[in-house]
Formats: structure tokens, sequence, C-alpha cells
């Protein structure tokens, strides 16, 4: 068993919509919460058919909850392989829109060919 922290204990309050903190409602202390394990050794001590009833559902909530942080662990590895691979091929898409902007640049501004030009020059004068 442990005690929750003032953050803990808030999000849980607004988690379960319960009535905000009025007359009555003030808490002087912080409220506790089983780990898995205090939960198991409760059900030692606690011999009634309900309150067995309820350990066994809490465990089932411990386990479910297991289940679902491993499903979402493994979901999060899936999505950082994915991320990787995309930055790749975005580095890729990158580089070659680099290069189509950069061909489009070069057409829209034609370098000036030299014109010839007509009639004598001045070099050809002097010879």
């Amino acid at each position: 068993m442990f005690q929750l922290t003032a953050e803990e204990s808030r999000a849980l309050r607004s988690q379960f919509a319960t009535l905000k903190g009025g007359r009555g409602q003030h808490r002087k202390y912080l409220p506790y919460a089983f780990t898995e394990q205090g939960v198991a050794m409760l059900s030692s001590v606690l011999r009634s058919a309900r309150a067995i009833a309820v350990n066994i559902q809490i465990m089932r909530a411990f386990v479910r909850m297991r289940e679902l942080l491993i499903s979402n662990r493994e979901l999060a590895e899936k999505l950082d392989q994915l991320e990787a691979r995309l930055e790749k091929k975005l580095a890729s898409h990158d580089e070659a829109i680099a290069a189509i902007l950069s061909a489009i640049r070069e057409l829209m501004n034609p370098a000036m060919p030299k014109h010839r030009s007509i009639g004598f020059t001045a070099d050809l004068d002097e010879k």
C-alpha cells in the first residue's frame, strides 16, 4: 500500500467524475492505493465471500492492465519503426524534390546565350 500524491489524487478525482470538494468533502490526508501484491496479501487476511469476490475482480483488473501495457509497448515499438522508415523515405524524397526545384529554377532563368555581333568588330578591323 502507498499514499498517492496530490496530483495523482486530483487526476483520480476528475477521472471518476466525483463531486468537487465542498463542505464535508475536504480530505485532510491523501488517499492510499494498493499494489497488486498488496491486494494479494489482503486476500489472505479478509475471509468473507464478498471480500474474496472483490479481490478476484481487482486481480483480474491488474492482469488486464498489464496486458494493455504490454500491447501498448509493442504498438509504440511498431510506431517507432514505422516513423524511422518514413524519415528515411522522406529524406530521399526531400533530396529528389530539391533536385526538381533546382531544375525548374534553371528552366525559369535560362542563361542568356552570347550573341555574335553583326558586322565588323574592332578585333576584325585590326587584322
